[in-house]
């Protein structure tokens, strides 16, 4: 793989669909219309757009249906997030983190360098690296990655067969008429904007398990274990409740001014994992060493 700056993010790889443009730049242009063209033109003259052998193609590259193309992005623009990530655990085959609130898990929309991903690879230099789940980029706490090619679908199994037990904590209203463990269920699908979810009338397929650590005043410190994994299931489960976490600027309504206020985090942390180690068959258990404002 050709060498790039550490201001670049993981490459990117896409097969080139059926059409009839003359060049690989005119079916990447009309595929990703968000991205100027003149970006790409840059990308291609810089060696950012990669071809058959990692090598880099000229911006005349003509297009052939099917072809692999390897690309970087960059953002230099890209606010700098504040927060910084800690690495919990390492061996060979793991690494397991705590992840500030707001930092994205991996590139997405406008973050790219600033993504929890970009910054340990950046910082250990293993472009093998990946996520074997994700955390909303306004929660905090543990994010697991897989380390080895080789050895990553013996973790993802344990999230795919619910081998892995997950639990969060979280500041929220009083939920004084509920008896707690409450198990609390619904169906949750893909909502309006497309980046919420909403819950809708039918078969549930989300659950929380839900339970009180302290009683302080208006807000309680919840623990929360998610049986199934819905996004953003936590948030949309607790303002159903009439609890809606603290500082939540989605649920139950969106609230664009203050979504990004790096003073107000969101008080949700993913607080512990644990599993049977897949390799060594000995029983891991990961904590958190971030802490909510609950005081």
């Amino acid at each position: 793989m050709k060498q790039i700056s550490d201001k670049y993010q993981k490459p990117s790889t896409v097969f080139l669909p059926q059409g009839e443009w003359a060049t690989v730049l005119d079916c990447l242009c009309d595929r990703f219309v968000h991205i100027e063209r003149g970006i790409w033109v840059s990308r291609f003259e810089r060696g950012l757009v990669l071809g058959q052998g990692d090598q880099p193609l000229h911006v005349d590259e003509p297009y052939r249906r099917g072809m692999k193309i390897i690309y970087f992005r960059e953002n230099l623009l890209e606010e700098h997030i504040p927060g910084e990530e800690k690495i919990i655990y390492r061996d060979e085959h793991l690494l397991v983190v705590d992840k500030p609130p707001f930092l994205p898990v991996i590139p997405t929309g406008k973050y790219v360098t600033q993504t929890l991903l970009a910054r340990l690879i950046a910082d250990s230099g293993n472009q093998d690296l990946q996520p074997l789940h994700r955390i909303d980029r306004h929660t905090s706490g543990l994010v697991m990655f897989s380390c080895k090619k080789e050895s990553r679908g013996l973790y993802q199994a344990l999230f795919r067969e619910g081998n892995i037990r997950k639990s969060y904590r979280a500041v929220a209203p009083a939920l004084r008429a509920l008896d707690f463990p409450y198990h609390y269920r619904s169906r949750i699908v893909r909502g309006e904007p497309f980046f919420l979810s909403q819950e809708i009338p039918g078969v549930a397929n989300a659950h929380t398990v839900i339970n009180v650590i302290e009683k302080k005043g208006h807000l309680w410190l919840y623990h929360l274990e998610p049986v199934s994994g819905k996004k953003h299931q936590l948030r949309v489960h607790m303002a159903s409740l009439g609890a809606p976490i603290v500082n939540d600027f989605f649920y139950p309504s969106i609230n664009d001014d203050e979504m990004d206020n790096y003073e107000k985090p969101l008080q949700l942390l993913a607080y512990n994992l644990s599993f049977t180690d897949p390799i060594t068959r000995e029983a891991k258990y990961f904590c958190s060493e971030l802490s909510l404002n609950y005081s």
